[in-house]
């Protein structure tokens, strides 16, 4: 495909092209920027050394590339994260607020998402067209065609082998996948329609209006299967109750929700992995805690917030549980960073973690958990309760208690301030009041255990404890309350009695007038069961900071230089949510990369204008390091004598896709569903063409009618290229597929390791089959069709 638009050669008069197959590489031409590295016939030594300067160059341009891009998916990753409120109106008249996304996830996916991912590769296009007088090129369309089949054979071949040795991941929009991969197989078959069938040799302004048109089209269609509009509009809606966040978005079918796993590990509600899904995306008929909302009103959404908070502190317990030893803000930490993980992910937000692991910059998620469990613990330290030294008294400290319900128990403290520490003091029946628990709105015996009994402090001793039992029924229920009483401390020792040596004297006189040790003013306190204010803070405010917007966002200049030069562990461990330290490997990225992390540490902050304002800023400096990367790969070529398409498809197209190539392993590994990994690859290849090529394209053909002239492009031999990516493709494809089938691996993704390696090595013999036999025919020495 690449050969095919490769042919650039301006036509001879009356019509007739040159011919464009020769066995040499292309002649060294002038950039968009870098000029002609003169002179033009050097030595074998002096062209060595030029090509390892370019190669170099190129290599650190892709890398420049990769994150400012991370910047550009930033900026995406908030716009698509908007959210409204909307008031809805029950059948009772009773109204209720729930928050929606404003952005569809396949119409985001096809649109902010491709063009995130695919950004250098469209640009390219685009800037060569118009950086040679709006002539024909061949770097840019061979990229976005041999970044097409890198991705389609490659990037599938690794998600299909990284997935964990028994497990599967399946595409869950499978009606939106067959329309992406109709419209990214039909995407070449008209590009031969346009230049072999219906104006050879020429692209009119309608045939690359329609191109370009062919995209909004695209996303239509995909919107309209998501959504089963049209002939599906007779089936009822769900939509998807994100219990972390208490957000609805609009679903087709299974549920997300937890880490599920062939084999086990359970979703929200306890249902398994095969529970939430069908084969073919329907939806499923269980409800789970009454968060799947039917169509026809949004009832029920009142309670999401209480949900989620619920599942957070659950979250929380079970980490304390199961880590004792773990102070405060490490539990916080595993729970933000359990949330986290769990959470449905764009693939902007796989692309930003898989760049700035790469660049040493560190595991988003770990560092996020991480910074946001030191602000919360910070914001609250206790503050020391003031001690009088001039009164000796027994009273609760401090004045006010208040617990979660599931904290477990609860421990009261009792201190001594002043007098003779050498006094023994007793608290008992008879001759003291005892302490004890008084029901409030809770009860003993079902909110907390009742507890009664004698204090009694000895020698030195300050402080007692009384621990009381609460109860955990797991509902989430309002606070509840229930008062300990405390009773008046009398001397223990008759010998330590003070003034009146009257042994029959009654103990209440001798209190009264002897000035004995008496109780302080927290004599009584309230025990509130709830969500304590500090704990309430706690997973109130984890669960605003796990929006993933926020995760991979930043809201000032200072935050972005102090991580710019910041080096932190790009591991991928996933088991725990503690940061590790860097890596020697974390160090060298980061000394390689810190020019560029600097640099586009100036971009605006994705807080400013909704993220607008980075992604402007964004796609311009991605269009400045594009214009010099298709200079460097072009006189790279040139250098080492290699055609234009030829370095096309091997280094720029192998170069730009490395991002989306990691991002799509740690898709396959972490999501549920297959859609985050091999979902999109569909899609951004049907977009690359009616973007890249369409844009590009549309903009020469209006200039030279402008002319009163045609833009002329050489065909070649574009029905090579075209049978054998798109016979390939199709393969591809029917192979995903079939491995749907349960006696086959169950699954597009994993599956049994004897099946995963088969299927790897299959599509990895493709993508080189491509390259192989594209490079055979650009040289003449294989003919073409």
């Amino acid at each position: 495909m690449s050969l095919a638009l490769a042919g650039s050669t301006p036509p001879s008069e009356g019509g007739h092209f040159k011919a464009n197959c020769t066995a040499t590489g292309d002649p060294c031409q002038e950039g968009v920027v870098l000029p002609i590295w003169n002179p033009q016939n050097p030595s074998v030594g002096d062209k060595v050394a030029r090509a390892i300067v370019y190669f170099v160059a190129l290599i650190y341009m892709f890398l420049g590339m990769s994150i400012i891009a991370d910047r550009f998916m930033s900026s995406i990753e908030v716009i698509t994260s908007q959210e409204k409120e909307l008031t809805i109106k029950k059948s009772d008249g009773e109204t209720t607020t729930a928050t929606v996304r404003i952005w569809n996830e396949t119409v985001s996916n096809l649109t902010l998402m491709a063009l995130g991912s695919s950004a250098p590769e469209i640009l390219l296009s685009v800037i060569e067209v118009c950086g040679h007088g709006f002539e024909a090129g061949s770097l840019g369309p061979s990229t976005i065609v041999g970044s097409a089949a890198f991705n389609m054979f490659v990037i599938i071949a690794l998600c299909v082998y990284v997935v964990p040795d028994g497990e599967t991941r399946k595409i869950k929009h499978l009606r939106v996948f067959f329309v992406t991969a109709a419209w990214s197989v039909f995407a070449y078959i008209w590009l031969y329609l346009i230049l072999s069938v219906f104006s050879p040799g020429e692209v009119e302004v309608w045939e690359a209006v329609i191109t370009f048109l062919f995209f909004p089209l695209c996303v239509v269609q995909a919107w309209v299967a998501d959504r089963r509009l049209l002939f599906y509009k007779y089936v009822r809606k769900r939509y998807r109750a994100d219990k972390h966040r208490g957000i609805i978005i609009e679903t087709e079918g299974g549920m997300d929700g937890g880490m599920g796993r062939r084999g086990g590990v359970l979703g929200p509600g306890g249902f398994t992995k095969t529970d939430m899904m069908e084969l073919d995306g329907q939806a499923v008929d269980e409800r789970m805690d009454g968060e799947i909302i039917e169509d026809g009103g949004l009832g029920g959404t009142r309670d999401l917030e209480d949900v989620a908070r619920r599942d957070m502190a659950r979250t929380l317990k079970e980490l304390k549980a199961r880590h004792p030893d773990k102070d405060t803000e490490q539990l916080i930490e595993m729970a933000n960073y359990q949330v986290l993980v769990q959470q449905q992910k764009s693939r902007a937000f796989y692309r930003i973690q898989a760049t700035r692991m790469m660049i040493g910059a560190g595991n988003i998620l770990k560092k996020h958990a991480a910074d946001q469990a030191r602000k919360v613990v910070s914001s609250h330290e206790p503050h020391p309760q003031e001690d009088n030294p001039h009164t000796t008294r027994m009273e609760f400290e401090p004045s006010h208690y208040q617990c979660f319900e599931n904290c477990g128990s609860l421990k009261l403290t009792v201190a001594r301030h002043g007098g003779d520490p050498g006094a023994s003091v007793m608290v008992g029946e008879g001759e003291v009041v005892p302490y004890r628990t008084v029901d409030g709105t809770a009860r003993g015996g079902e909110d907390y255990e009742e507890v009664s009994g004698k204090l009694e402090f000895q020698n030195d001793e300050t402080m007692k404890i009384i621990e009381v039992k609460i109860i955990d029924d797991e509902l989430y229920e309002k606070n509840k309350t229930f008062t300990m009483e405390l009773g008046v401390p009398v001397l223990l020792d008759a010998g330590q009695k003070h003034g009146d040596s009257n042994e029959n004297k009654p103990s209440d006189d001798e209190i009264a007038n002897m000035g004995c040790p008496s109780l302080g003013e927290n004599t009584h306190i309230e025990v509130v069961i709830e969500e304590s204010y500090e704990f309430k803070n706690t997973v109130d405010k984890l669960i605003k900071k796990t929006n993933l917007a926020l995760v991979v966002g930043s809201s000032s200049w200072r935050e972005q230089f102090v991580s710019a030069v910041t080096v932190s562990a790009g591991d991928d461990d996933e088991e725990s949510g503690e940061e590790h330290l860097p890596s020697c490997f974390d160090y060298i990225m980061h000394f390689i990369t810190v020019f560029w992390k600097v640099l586009f540490a100036f971009v605006p902050p994705t807080e400013y204008w909704s993220g607008w304002a980075c992604f402007i800023v964004s796609i311009s400096l991605i269009g400045v390091l594009t214009a010099v990367t298709g200079d460097l790969a072009s006189h790279f070529g040139c250098t080492v004598g290699l055609k234009d398409s030829v370095t096309a498809v091997v280094f720029v197209a192998l170069g730009t896709s490395v991002p989306d190539t990691f991002a799509s392993k740690v898709a396959a590994i972490q999501d549920q569903y297959a859609d985050g990994s091999i979902g999109n690859v569909t899609g951004s290849n049907a977009v690359n063409v009616f973007l890249g090529i369409g844009v590009a394209w549309t903009i020469a053909a209006v200039f030279w009618h402008s002319k009163g002239q045609v833009f002329r492009v050489d065909p070649g031999s574009l029905a090579f290229s075209v049978t054998l990516f798109t016979v390939m493709a199709c393969t591809c494809v029917m192979m995903l597929l079939y491995r749907r089938r349960a006696s086959v691996a169950g699954g597009e993704l994993g599956g049994p390791r004897t099946t995963k390696i088969v299927t790897s090595l299959v599509f990895m013999s493709m993508w080189l089959i491509y390259i192989l036999l594209s490079s055979l025919e650009a040289y003449c020495h294989i003919p073409g069709f």
